[in-house]
């Protein structure tokens, strides 16, 4: 895989690696320069064999030289060859991205889901509540229309079979049913 663009001036024959970190250290941009040369491709070599796409792995690469201007000062020649520090570097920044894309996926993936399941126990209380209110409203009509809208709406009777049952005509379950179902309905009402 070929190194980034602008990897391709020729570094000073015979600087080293460590002595060019230290000039990095001190701000020197020509040093940093021939670092770049040095070591860009095996860093996107690196980068390339974690995180895998082309253009992350770029990104990846640019992050980690601009580490390695912040950091030089930091490189210590007795903990390693100046090249592993970097090399280690690379390795760290890659992995960091590949973990922080896979919790932007797995975040992605919570927010498509369903915000709220759906709650058994919340829907049996309003089911229960909702039958409380309609006993209570049944319970403030007059025994003739609880009678009427009960054997109509619970027992599943019509108007006619309702009168039949009762004993009235058809005219008294008529309007006792209408006079129940108003009283209901304001009850119910009031009740929300």
């Amino acid at each position: 895989m070929s190194p980034p663009p602008g990897a391709g001036s020729q570094p000073v024959p015979g600087a080293d690696l460590a002595a060019l970190l230290a000039q990095v250290a001190r701000g020197d941009h020509a040093a940093f320069a021939q670092v770049y040369d040095r070591v860009a491709a095996p860093v996107f070599g690196t980068v390339r064999s974690v995180v895998r796409d082309p253009s992350l792995s770029e990104e990846v690469t640019q992050e980690v030289f601009v580490e390695v201007w912040r950091a030089a000062s930091r490189f210590d020649a007795c903990k390693g060859s100046p090249m592993a520090w970097v090399a280690t570097i690379a390795h760290r920044r890659a992995v960091d991205r590949v973990r922080s894309e896979q919790r932007a996926a797995e975040r992605d993936r919570r927010s498509a889901a369903p915000m709220i399941a759906y709650d058994d126990v919340a829907e049996t209380v309003e089911d229960n509540l909702d039958r409380e209110r309609v006993r209570r409203c049944l319970g403030a009509l007059t025994e003739l229309q609880r009678e009427a809208v009960t054997l109509a709406y619970y027992g599943g009777y019509t108007y006619r079979e309702v009168a039949g049952l009762l004993g009235v005509p058809a005219g008294t379950v008529n309007t006792r049913m209408r006079d129940g179902l108003i009283r209901l309905r304001d009850c119910l009402g009031a009740g929300r």
